[in-house]
């Protein structure tokens, strides 16, 4: 697996940038997707190409699906599938903002922007709630094993299936609750990030037990807060 990309694995940037787009009606996305591939080194960029887009391109990825939408009392989770998706990595913000224009100005003769996201790294890798984020995440081999595509199809081996999600948290909600309440709605403590046996099922923890679906569906979260 040579053209796997490594961002996916490596340690979380201080800075970062998610940018999504449509593709424009009518345009050929071909030339500069070629471009795009150029200049994309899986290390500062990672690219996601949609449902809409491989359709475009007359592509088909066996296994390649969209969003499920879900709904229950007081809440809607929707689905809202782009064409194009880049997280654009760096530790510095000016660097950063640098390489985004040149990416839009190479990206906008076939594809709209419609999301453009800053994140950033917040104490090691926690959420803004103050929990760490991610430690049920596979490590080494099994971490790679998750992560990208094995496969004797052409052009799949090695790739990624990502899910893009963005949360919007009540923090101030969330911090005027008392802190025995905080631990139980994730499932650990933030002191140590020691896991209750006896969380909750309300508790992040259990409602995200990877080894509860059958299958088994593991995966890797990378996450970073945004603003």
């Amino acid at each position: 697996m040579e053209n796997i990309q490594k961002a996916i694995l490596d340690d979380l940037p201080a800075q970062a940038r998610y940018l999504s787009f449509l593709l424009k009606p009518g345009a050929d996305p071909r030339p500069v997707l070629q471009q795009l591939a150029l200049q994309s080194d899986g290390r500062t960029i990672v690219v996601g190409l949609g449902q809409s887009l491989l359709l475009a391109l007359d592509a088909k990825v066996p296994g390649m699906t969209g969003a499920p939408v879900f709904s229950g009392a007081g809440i809607d989770i929707p689905s809202t599938p782009m064409a194009l998706w880049l997280w654009v990595r760096g530790e510095d913000r000016g660097e950063l903002v640098q390489r985004c224009h040149g990416l839009l100005q190479l990206l906008t003769p076939a594809f709209s922007l419609v999301l453009d996201i800053d994140a950033f790294l917040y104490a090691g890798g926690r959420d803004l709630s103050g929990y760490e984020d991610g430690t049920e995440n596979p490590s080494g081999q099994a971490a790679r094993d998750v992560a990208f595509v094995q496969s004797d199809q052409p052009g799949l081996c090695g790739s990624s299936f990502v899910a893009v999600q963005q949360w919007f948290h009540d923090l101030d909600g969330f911090k005027a609750l008392p802190q025995s309440e905080q631990d139980d709605t994730i499932g650990r403590r933030l002191s140590d990030n020691e896991e209750f046996e006896s969380a909750p099922l309300s508790a992040h923890v259990k409602r995200t037990a990877q080894e509860s679906y059958t299958p088994q569906a593991f995966m890797l979260r990378r996450s970073m807060p945004w603003r």
